[in-house]
């Protein structure tokens, strides 16, 4: 086998099956992805209690992991252990890796691979230069390396103009599509139905916003911080759910797919703020001409809703 090009990818949750997603339609793996997939989705089904384990289920876990990993077999994936902070399920079988071939695959070397490593932050793996290419959540860039600005940020084509060079050498390629949105939200006593609820009515506004206190930046960044000159930000008090913290509150920013937990907390919905999305990104400096191919090969759009980035 000729050249591997190690990828940084998510060990769990929706970021990976998105990377899976794409691998099956782009390298005809449907099998494996669905094979990592299943695996993954039945494991936080464990960890969360919702599906039956049996007694001495902790120490069954090696059991599982020695089950589910092909540690003889680079080309079948292999998992392992991370800790959990739910109690009483301290470890969570979570993706370790899996390689690749790309023979017969269009524009890539006939010898060359590619092999998926999970890590829990892709993205600042590549910032240390340790990979070439990678997947993670745009969320962390904006919350890392995005540089703030007066005017708001709304697209995921627009982040590398926001990366100081001196920085990162990180660049976003394409969006994946697998798109939930930073949503604007408020109580009708704030936002009186008829009035809009976005970024003009926050210029307006005076008082508090309710947010996640990790995502301070990234609302500071998709807002811009001249719509911010008179907003406090609030944090949801230890334990109390997002949604009803910003019903407390009267106006927040939250993360949100449907909006139907938020009409049960009697909040309206305003403008989606900025795409939570999974994303390709590359190191440059690091890229050989096989990583260019597979980023060739990875690049573009699948889905009409999602956006190539220009870098």
């Amino acid at each position: 086998m000729g050249e591997t090009i190690p990828i940084a990818v998510p060990r769990k949750g929706r970021p990976l099956e998105s990377v899976l997603d794409r691998l099956a339609r782009r390298l005809d793996i449907p099998e494996l992805a669905d094979d990592i997939t299943s695996t993954l989705r039945h494991e936080k089904a464990v960890t969360k209690g919702t599906v039956d384990s049996e007694p001495g289920a902790e120490e069954h876990v090696y059991h599982r992991l020695a089950d589910y990993s092909a540690v003889d077999d680079p080309t079948e994936p292999e998992y392992t252990l991370l800790r959990d902070d739910r109690a009483g399920k301290p470890r969570r079988i979570v993706f370790d890796s899996v390689t690749i071939p790309l023979e017969g695959v269009d524009g890539v070397p006939d010898d060359a691979a590619i092999q998926l490593i999970g890590r829990e932050e892709p993205f600042r793996a590549l910032r240390t230069h340790e990979f070439a290419l990678g997947f993670d959540s745009a969320d962390l860039i904006l919350e890392e390396v995005v540089e703030l600005r007066p005017e708001p940020l709304d697209r995921i084509a627009d982040i590398n103009a926001r990366i100081d060079p001196a920085d990162t050498d990180v660049r976003v390629v394409t969006g994946l599509g697998d798109t939930v949105y930073h949503t604007l939200m408020a109580t009708p006593d704030v936002a009186p139905s008829g009035e809009s609820l976005d970024r003009s009515f926050l210029e307006s506004y005076e008082g508090p916003l309710c947010i996640e206190p990790r995502y301070e930046r990234l609302v500071q960044a998709v807002l811009g911080t001249r719509t911010l000159d008179d907003v406090g930000f609030e944090y949801p008090a230890e334990g109390r759910e997002e949604e009803a913290a910003i019903a407390d509150t009267g106006l927040g920013v939250y993360l949100t797919v449907t909006g139907s937990t938020a009409r049960e907390h009697g909040l309206l919905l305003g403008e989606q703020l900025f795409p939570s999305e999974t994303v390709l990104l590359e190191t440059k400096p690091e890229v050989t001409d096989t990583a260019a191919a597979v980023r060739a090969l990875l690049n573009g759009a699948d889905l009409k809703t999602e956006l190539a980035v220009e870098t």
